[in-house]
């Protein structure tokens, strides 16, 4: 009789002490999910506020009600402020947080490459009409639809109302995506392309070339003349829209992106930067030799370029012309150009870079802003501080190690990282 009751009382203590606990649990979503309903009701207020905005754009009462009908707001996109939270930082693009070997991988360019040439084949006619109209080489729109979305095979993940909405209401850029939403809209009223085909990424870019809305009204094509500027099914629409785009940043069509360079052995990486141009030509008479033999026209060798040394000293070298800085108008990387430009290149031309990349480690984020900011209170630095390695934070980190009496690399080491802090 007692081990009945001790049982007895056993479970009626277990059976408690899950009440409690399924108590607790049931207060604990009730405070996590009243905020959130009083900020969607917010967010419901917000949208409707818009109405005037979309309206003024010439936006149909009709689009607006059925772009925004159930509408709610993705809080787990990147790069939000959110009230009582720390701002989320913004989602780690590969281009910056990547060393050239991983970002520019053999297996990946060769890979893609062979499908460059494949489209460019299948898409003959088209590449050739946009090059004629536009000036930009087939293998260079290629390598841009490549490396956004896989040639199409990459499906963008989010809708790009609810993405622009969000970041219009909680981004960390609240207008320039209070515009890109509107500007969306208008794109679904002037029927480009449906709602439900209307995809994103996290921030906003859209179609097979990632546009932004803003970027579509600059600079969208439509190039199969069915009425529609449709940059993300149609794919002569898509590839045009990137000529385009390029033209109007400065392409200039005949002049290469860059040439693979080996450098003297006391060069002076502090001379990377966008400034400092000369012709190929002076380079050339000052200790660089072109990557494989090439030889230069006389044209070439008088056009001017700057030095590229992604990996400081090490791994391959570049001087990279005007229309270099133009692809990098599409996505402020240099990664990115060394990506595109080669995948363009390896379409007609089957070898790797010459020089092979180190294996250097990439310093995180919060350490790259922590070196720009040494460097700026040393007044070697006068750029972005955003944890972000390029030519310029490269150029001022080599100042310091000739001033410190450092290794002369121009590359972001813990160990210089260090020799600031001491």
């Amino acid at each position: 009789m007692r081990h009945e009751q001790q049982r007895a009382r056993t479970g009626g203590r277990r059976i408690r002490a899950a009440v409690r606990a399924l108590a607790v649990a049931l207060l604990l979503v009730t405070a996590i999910r009243a905020p959130a309903a009083a900020a969607d009701s917010g967010f419901t207020r917000f949208i409707a506020s818009l109405w005037p905005e979309a309206q003024q754009a010439e936006v149909s009462r009709a689009t607006f009600d059925r772009a925004t009908a159930s509408l709610e707001p993705d809080y787990k996109l990147p790069d939000l402020a959110l009230p009582g939270r720390p701002p989320s930082a913004a989602q780690a693009q590969a281009e910056f947080v990547q060393v050239p070997a991983d970002y520019v991988k053999e297996a990946t360019i060769a890979r893609l490459a062979a499908e460059g040439r494949r489209l460019a084949d299948q898409h003959r006619a088209t590449l050739a009409a946009i090059e004629q109209r536009f000036g930009v080489p087939p293998e260079i729109i290629l390598a841009i639809w490549g490396r956004e979305t896989d040639y199409g095979r990459y499906t963008l993940p989010n809708n790009a109302i609810r993405v622009l909405a969000t970041q219009a209401y909680v981004g960390r850029r609240k207008d320039q995506f209070r515009t890109e939403f509107i500007l969306a809209l208008k794109i679904l009223d002037e029927g480009h392309v449906a709602l439900k085909d209307m995809r994103a990424s996290w921030a906003g870019a859209m179609g097979l070339t990632q546009f932004l809305p803003s970027e579509f009204y600059q600079h969208a094509v439509d190039f199969d003349g069915d009425g529609k500027r449709n940059i993300w099914t149609s794919i002569p629409d898509a590839l045009a829209s990137a000529a385009q785009q390029l033209k109007h940043k400065g392409w200039q069509n005949g002049l290469r992106w860059a040439y693979e360079v080996r450098g003297p052995r006391n060069v002076d990486c502090t001379e990377g930067v966008p400034e400092i141009t000369r012709p190929i030509g002076e380079w050339l008479q000052r200790g660089f030799s072109l990557a494989r033999g090439r030889v230069l026209s006389a044209a070439e060798k008088a056009e001017r370029a700057s030095l590229l040394q992604p990996e400081g000293i090490y791994g391959p070298a570049f001087l990279v012309t005007r229309n270099y800085f133009v692809i990098k108008e599409y996505n402020f990387s240099d990664l990115y150009v060394l990506f595109v430009g080669h995948l363009a290149d390896r379409m007609t031309d089957p070898h790797p870079f010459e020089a092979s990349w180190s294996a250097s480690t990439q310093l995180r984020t919060a350490d790259v802003e922590e070196m720009q900011r040494q460097l700026t209170r040393m007044g070697l630095y006068a750029d972005k501080i955003d944890g972000k390695a390029g030519m310029k934070t490269r150029a001022a980190l080599g100042a310091y190690q000739k001033a410190a009496g450092l290794k002369l690399d121009c590359w972001p080491s813990g160990d210089v990282l260090r020799a600031m802090r001491r």
